[in-house]
């Protein structure tokens, strides 16, 4: 097992997770500054890092600034996931938006206790963590 990580988190969907957040904050400005030049892009970065950052559900981060419902936490993921990858296929090559449609599905397989544990309300705290 991994430190920080249980048994309804891997390093797989972690990892994803990730890689995907990072794709949204590239790629989604890049899609926005293709259409609202500048400041759309601007706005769209801050909302594409603010939103995942500041809801956060009990148990699952370590700071939570806004405490957030599992399932409401688990549609602001999909969000970004769905942003990462329209994004991608407008921006980027299509094989590097194959590559990300790729990432979504390996981090939604992944990730599947830990979304089930959201969809149920995100019951008590992850085993390990206080």
């Amino acid at each position: 097992m991994v430190a920080g990580l249980d048994n309804r988190d891997n390093i797989v969907s972690s990892l994803t997770r990730f890689i995907l957040e990072l794709v949204v904050w590239i790629a989604g400005p890049w899609a926005v500054f293709a259409v609202y030049g500048w400041p759309g892009a601007a706005i769209a970065l801050v909302c594409l890092v603010a939103l995942p950052a500041v809801f956060s559900t009990p148990g699952d981060k370590k700071h939570v600034i806004i405490p957030t419902p599992g399932p409401i936490r688990l549609l602001i993921e999909f969000f970004l996931f769905a942003v990462a990858g329209y994004a991608a296929w407008q921006v980027w090559p299509i094989e590097a938006a194959w590559a990300v449609w790729g990432a979504i599905g390996v981090g939604v397989l992944a990730g599947m206790p830990r979304s089930i544990w959201l969809l149920r309300g995100a019951p008590g705290e992850y085993e390990g963590r206080s």
